[in-house]
């Protein structure tokens, strides 16, 4: 897919897309080198949908579909248009179509382990909390299916009160609302946070006793649909799609940074302009581990997808795990498990001989996969 990225106007013009209607005009900008964006997510995010990715993001394969619809460019300097959003079946979300067995057994066991129920203690999926936005990956990523955004009917409001919990839902979850994380501008003595604050607590779950943490208080409360006009200290996220992240993962860094550089009157025409996103040490564009760009996050932080699902797991979640060992909270009588509480799955030699075998892997890395 490196090649697609350093596509010339008239080549893009003659490329058979199978898109949203409601993307095109980012695409178009995405293969200009997308303001290189404000972040290289929003590329990844905007890239994936745009090649009709079915990502497997789940077990393991990366799937390009590239069927009818062709873009063409506009003949003005105008911004791109939002026609709105596409109808009929989702486009992206299966596995690839001829699939070795055990490459389809990867896949399945993947989308098993994101669809699991977490629970804090006494269940087959242990780990929830102290703190959590919610209890399944599915829950926030199954729009338009698995993998997604939003769901039309918000799962959170159900979430907050699961099996005793006495969450407060927050004022900027609504049932026919998106999902919000909510991060802090500044933490309660002043200085910068940008942290994710965790919508909700295990205090009262029938499945944590003892434990009697409090939420945060994200008041005063504004429009609960908009999000608007609350607390000013509240910077809101909705969940990212993972369609295509497996490619934006194959991308070579030579290959984002030529199409950045690439094209540059037509971008100036349509007010394109920026640079491969920043690591948020400070480390401009650059891993300050290997220096090479990352890509994944709010802030493409994360430099692979393994490291994207295992922070996913600890903060949305609570699930410690090999890369994110220690408890976000470790407030005396709120923790019950050993850590890391996702760790190698140790499967049996399959009954069968030559059937597949999903290997030895942990959630995160099917998650990965």
């Amino acid at each position: 897919m490196a090649s697609t990225l350093s596509l010339t106007q008239s080549e893009l013009s003659a490329v058979p897309w199978s898109t949203h209607p409601s993307v095109d005009a980012m695409i178009k900008r995405s293969l200009l080198g997308k303001r290189a964006s404000r972040s290289l997510t929003r590329f990844m995010i905007i890239f994936g949908i745009g090649v009709a990715a079915t990502l497997a993001c789940f077990g393991g394969i990366v799937a390009v579909a590239l069927t009818t619809s062709v873009y063409t460019f506009g003949q003005t300097g105008s911004a791109p248009v939002d026609p709105g959003v596409r109808g009929g079946p989702a486009g992206a979300g299966a596995p690839l179509q001829g699939l070795t067995a055990d490459e389809t057994a990867f896949f399945q066991d993947g989308q098993a382990r994101f669809a699991d129920v977490e629970v804090v203690t006494k269940g087959s999926n242990n780990g929830l909390g102290p703190r959590f936005n919610s209890n399944q990956c599915l829950s926030c990523h199954s729009q338009p299916d698995a993998g997604g955004s939003s769901p039309a009917q918000n799962p959170l409001i159900a979430v907050a009160t699961l099996n005793g919990a006495k969450n407060t839902v927050p004022w900027f979850i609504t049932q026919n609302g998106p999902i919000r994380e909510a991060r802090f501008k500044r933490s309660a003595n002043g200085v910068s946070d940008g942290e994710v604050h965790d919508l909700f607590v295990i205090t009262g779950r029938t499945d944590a006793p003892g434990c009697n943490i409090v939420q945060p208080d994200f008041r005063p409360a504004g429009n609960p649909l908009t999000g608007q006009g609350g607390n000013p200290n509240i910077i809101f996220r909705i969940p990212t799609p993972l369609f295509g992240a497996g490619l934006i993962e194959a991308i070579p860094d030579s290959a984002i940074l030529a199409n950045m550089q690439s094209n540059a009157l037509q971008k100036s025409a349509l007010r394109i302009s920026g640079h491969a996103n920043a690591h948020l040490s400070g480390n401009v564009n650059r891993s300050a581990n290997d220096g090479t760009i990352t890509r994944f996050g709010w802030k493409a932080q994360n430099k692979s997808l393994l490291m994207f699902a295992g922070e996913a797991y600890n903060v949305e979640m609570g699930v410690t795990n090999q890369l994110f060992p220690q408890e976000r909270d470790e407030t005396s009588g709120c923790l019950f498990n050993a850590t890391p509480e996702d760790t190698l799955n140790f499967t049996p030699t399959p009954a069968t001989p030559g059937a597949s075998n999903t290997a030895v892997i942990s959630d995160i890395e099917a998650f990965a996969n």
